[in-house]
């Protein structure tokens, strides 16, 4: 499969798939590193899609950052990652970022994108070291509601 081009259509995908994809991919990625997710820390936000000229078309598309954490111990975060990469390699995910360690204190970092679909996953320590899942989409178009008949 080829990177999509610049011309080529936007993927459709309605708001709601798109978000159940993040949390799906979200809960496998805690699953596959041994952690449980805080339901109440989920955090879907959906944002216009911006041009190259700063453009922004008013026609429904948009991005969606979906974010949720876990309080795993500190101690276990470079394991956890260790997991979410072997998967995402066997997956079909290119490994963008990848570390485990800063100055010796666990400080965990793994970035990696889907080629075929442009969706960027990352599963980090945040500063007040909890465990972080992140799934960015690429800019996506709700479908177009079908006309009813009467």
């Amino acid at each position: 499969m080829s990177t999509p081009g610049p011309n080529d259509p936007i993927p459709v995908k309605a708001r709601q798939d798109a978000q159940a994809w993040a949390q799906h991919m979200t809960e496998y990625m805690a699953q596959t590193a041994g952690t449980a997710l805080d339901p109440a820390s989920v955090e879907p936000v959906f944002s216009n899609c911006v041009g190259k000229h700063d453009e922004v078309r008013d026609d429904g598309r948009y991005k969606l950052s979906y974010a949720v954490y876990s309080s795993a111990p500190l101690e276990q975060h470079p394991e956890a990652v260790r997991k979410v990469r072997t998967m995402l390699e066997q997956q079909g995910f290119k490994i963008d970022g990848y570390r485990e360690t800063v100055d010796d204190k666990v400080n965990t970092i793994l970035d990696a994108s889907q080629e075929s679909s442009q969706y960027l996953v990352t599963v980090s320590t945040t500063k007040g070291g909890l465990l972080l899942f992140l799934v960015k989409t690429p800019c996506l178009m709700p479908p177009t509601p079908s006309p009813t008949s009467h």
